[in-house]
């Protein structure tokens, strides 16, 4: 997952006959990723932190990272990991695409935090799995199993001797608001989990969080878990108020730019077609912001949302590869409605709905409607592509895009997550570009209001 190629250099300075080497400011990261599916590894934590490093033809990496102390992602292909690096750091990693997160190995100096990490994953996946259907439970048995969980976790830390006092604190510090974050989600989780039209927790549960501090900006930079809790209650607020525009102005007026940064990226991906709060959430980003290379991306997606309303023309795609043979344009279906799926073979969200899109499919069979799943899988996955059409036997018309996420046709429907649904009356005009999925009731109301 994570490589960098380093060429170390230490100076020497001499002044008034002493000498002091100076302190290494960057850490090395090496190793090798057998199986590659793609040609780099990320590492990153937000836009600032960032860096790509190519692998060679045997999988093989090394680089340096002028990075301060902290967690970051690396991220190969798909897949991705935590990772903890600090100046001074010679670290090796070694994976197995095929088995990504139990082939994780580190080996030198650092290698002690990262195996915890990589353990630890894996110790939590069973927990893990179990964890979401908790939010069924009740309210003091889903607490108590929250608790369970939370000292599952610290226990398994402070197991491990050999890690840092820093490090060990950090991570105690995660687990807790990693408990307080799942107690935040639960009257929301719990009634989508439910089903229940409505539920309140007890004024006790609410409790839990009296005078806790939401504004702590150190804890904020360097508590994932911490940063997670923060966003998830200021992105609640902002969507549940009565006054939007009032609440984005009193966070303005209190909360540190980092977390307002943050809010804005948050906001921007609420930025979608017929969406009433584009207007409020566009000015918000603009007020909310200090990043102007990402304002002037926001601004130019805003621009592009606002030729994709209801009635205007569609962005077309051109020779598409169609997994029957030859290609097929958006041109080709003029005459009929289409209902577009935007997915990947990659994409868990996306591979949920097939089963609904498939009874869609035959509920308007042989009616006056097309539908299209275009993947933007990359040309790495092209044979996993051609294997999962065949394999779940996808009906419709399946087409692979030209360029993956780059596709001039993905970028013109501003589509940064997937699966994207998209209906296009047969003249060619935009029904909803931002429509429906197959699972949602709400697209056979639609479909049934046209008389298809």
């Amino acid at each position: 997952m994570k490589n960098f190629l380093v060429l170390l250099v230490v100076f020497s300075l001499f002044s008034c006959g002493n000498s002091e080497s100076e302190k290494i400011n960057y850490a090395i990261l090496k190793g090798k990723i057998t199986n590659p599916t793609a040609n780099k590894i990320i590492v990153f934590k937000g836009q600032n932190n960032s860096k790509e490093i190519t692998l060679d033809q045997q999988g093989q990496f090394n680089d340096t990272l002028y990075f301060e102390k902290g967690f970051y992602t690396l991220r190969h292909g798909n897949e991705a990991t935590k990772i903890y690096l600090e100046p001074e750091y010679d670290l090796n990693v070694t994976l197995d695409t095929k088995a990504f997160d139990e082939t994780i190995k580190y080996s030198g100096n650092g290698s002690h935090h990262n195996n915890y990490i990589a353990a630890s994953f894996i110790n939590n996946e069973t927990e893990k799995l179990s964890y979401y259907p908790l939010y069924t439970k009740e309210e003091d048995e889903f607490v108590s199993a929250a608790q369970k969980l939370k000292e599952t976790k610290l226990s398994f830390l402070n197991k491990r001797d050999s890690l840092s006092d820093d490090f060990k604190n950090n991570e105690k510090k995660n687990i807790e608001f990693e408990y307080f974050l799942s107690l935040k989600r639960f009257p929301s989780y719990h009634k989508y989990y439910t089903k229940k039209e409505v539920f309140e927790p007890s004024e006790n549960f609410k409790d839990y969080f009296k005078d806790f501090d939401y504004l702590n900006e150190a804890d904020y930079l360097n508590v994932e878990n911490y940063k997670n809790l923060v966003l998830y209650h200021f992105n609640e607020k902002i969507n549940t108020a009565k006054d939007k525009k009032k609440e984005i102005e009193n966070i303005n007026k209190t909360a540190f730019q980092s977390l307002k940064n943050d809010l804005a990226v948050n906001m921007s991906f609420s930025l979608a077609p017929n969406n009433e709060d584009n207007s409020l959430f566009f000015e918000a980003i603009t007020m909310l912001s200090n990043d102007n290379e990402f304002k002037d991306k926001i601004k130019k997606k805003f621009s592009t949302i606002e030729t994709l309303a209801t009635g205007k023309p569609s962005p077309e795609f051109t020779n598409y590869e169609n997994h029957k043979g030859g290609t097929t344009s958006l041109k080709d279906l003029s005459g009929k409605y289409v209902y577009m799926d935007v997915w990947a073979t990659w994409c868990g969200p996306c591979l949920r709905e097939i089963p609904f899109l498939k009874q869609t499919e035959e509920k308007y069979h042989n009616q006056n409607i097309e539908f299209v799943s275009i993947s933007i899988d990359t040309p790495q996955a092209y044979e996993t592509w051609k294997k999962m059409v065949t394999d779940k036997e996808l009906g419709g018309i399946q087409l692979l895009a030209d360029n993956d996420w780059k596709s001039k046709f993905v970028t013109d429907y501003a589509i940064e997550g997937i699966p994207r649904f998209i209906l296009i009356d047969p003249q060619g005009h935009i029904v909803d570009a931002n429509a429906p999925r197959p699972s949602d009731p709400e697209l056979v109301k639609l479909l049934d209001g046209l008389n298809i």
